[in-house]
């Protein structure tokens, strides 16, 4: 009998050029409770792990030469997965994603959503709006709470952009669409950056990837990169230390070093890794790199066959394009806040950073399928991805269905955790919810100290 295809993964696998059949390939095992939300988070979550999944098969079947392994995604897993950065022990301790300022707070006519997890961001929000950051967290909540009741939502976040920081007003659906994913194929093809074919022990295995991603979104997309046996290395700025709980999250399968691309020594540097390189993944806003020339076209036109991967928060048209965002940012700039709404009329959550993880295994999946073309052309691409764009499709693409009655979400999430010794500690960590026939379980390697290996590949 004919299987049915699932309609989310169908239309995520024809935005990554996926042929439509092939989209039948996966194979859901339903879970009672997960990602309970009154918006098709859970629809979302299983095709974004799907269509990953799927991706690595294709991959390494081209390689290989053989058939292309079959699909089952666990719903429990993703769900697990979802909430990774929540269920992350070290040293059996487990911490809030979310810093005191970080909330949504009414205002005279509505309501905030600040974000505040880094130290550079509180200073901001709190320079912006004249208080002084002193005492215990206790006294900024209750000056910042005072002073958000008396102001208008949009002269809150005007006024905090403007200083750097994060805040945005809470608003209602709106009508607007983002693509869920850009393709383009560059010009011209570069034979030597076909990956070897052959029996590949894993998708992944022998590309080597430069990993400029912050926060979750690119770090789980690099994280799944990892898994499947590429060599990454993600380089951060010296002088903007990531959080060490997130980093121990989401830093497994890969290695961390940093460079001062305004160093010209450094940027020698980081143009040598380019230069055998298979793919940059780029999270920060474009004006941040555009002055090192790494934009998109520059880096295609230097390095033929690379494939460049970019990621946003609010999509790659119009006024906010150049914005900061996260995650909890844009779920209450588009709609989603409200959607969620309790009785008490208070704007409500996703039950997890689900933006951000969906656009991570997309992503993901993106890169996947460019490797695959590629053996093909040997011709680059630029892929682009948003966190807009993953709302959109949350919100406008995705028809609802009847969730599985049941357990409450996170139940029996221990059935998908491991535990590794670490340089941060003992790791009580989540196994990607990615799952192929003979795919891998577990990373070879824990995260490494933030910043400590040498830019160099193995």
């Amino acid at each position: 009998m004919e299987q049915d295809v699932d309609a989310a993964t169908a239309h995520a696998w024809s935005a990554l050029g996926g042929a439509p059949e092939s989209a039948g390939r996966v194979t859901y095992v339903p879970a009672p409770g997960v990602l309970p939300s009154r918006l098709p988070v859970r629809q979302l979550a299983r095709a974004s792990v799907g269509v990953c999944s799927l991706a690595a098969a294709e991959l390494v079947a081209r390689r290989s030469g053989s058939r292309t392994p079959g699909v089952r995604v666990r719903e429990a897993a993703v769900g697990t997965a979802f909430v990774s950065e929540r269920l992350l022990r070290i040293d059996g301790r487990t911490w809030s994603p979310f810093a005191p300022l970080s909330s949504f707070w009414p205002t005279a006519d509505g309501w905030v959503r600040t974000h505040a997890n880094y130290p550079h961001h509180r200073a901001r929000l709190l320079t912006a709006l004249g208080i002084p950051d002193e005492g215990d967290d206790d006294a900024p909540v209750e000056r910042l709470a005072g002073e958000l009741r008396a102001r208008p939502a949009r002269w809150v976040q005007e006024t905090v952009y403007a200083a750097g920081g994060l805040a945005v007003a809470v608003a209602e659906p709106g009508t607007d669409r983002w693509p869920l994913i850009e393709i383009r194929r560059a010009a011209g093809g570069a034979a030597g950056r076909r990956l070897r074919q052959g029996d590949a022990p894993l998708p992944a295995y022998g590309v080597r990837v430069l990993d400029l991603t912050r926060v979750i979104a690119g770090p789980v997309a690099t994280r799944t990169l990892g898994l499947l046996g590429a060599d990454v290395l993600r380089v951060d700025p010296p002088l903007l230390p990531e959080d060490p709980k997130a980093h121990a999250d989401t830093g497994f399968g890969k290695r961390s070093t940093r460079l001062d691309l305004g160093a010209p020594a450094e940027l020698a540097v980081f143009e040598g890794l380019l230069d055998s390189a298979d793919v940059v993944v780029l999270g920060y806003r474009a004006d941040s790199l555009d002055r090192y020339g790494l934009t998109p076209d520059s880096l295609l036109a230097r390095h033929p066959g690379l494939i460049v991967a970019q990621l946003d928060a609010w999509g790659w048209t119009g006024s906010w394009r150049e914005r900061r965002g996260f995650d909890s940012l844009v779920q209450a700039a588009k709609g989603i806040a409200h959607v969620e709404r309790g009785a008490d009329g208070r704007p409500g959550v996703l039950p997890a950073q689900a933006l951000d993880h969906s656009t991570g295994y997309l992503l993901a999946a993106a890169i996947l399928r460019a490797l695959t073309e590629r053996q093909g052309d040997g011709a680059g691409r630029h892929l682009r991805l948003s966190l807009a764009g993953t709302a959109s499709w949350l919100m406008h693409d995705i028809e609802p269905e009847p969730g599985v009655e049941g357990a409450a979400d996170g139940d029996g999430g221990e059935a998908w955790m491991a535990e590794t010794p670490s340089p941060y500690g003992l790791l009580s960590y989540v196994l990607s919810p990615v799952d192929y026939e003979g795919g891998p379980v577990d990373w070879t390697r824990p995260p490494s100290l933030w910043g400590t290996d040498p830019a160099r590949w193995l």
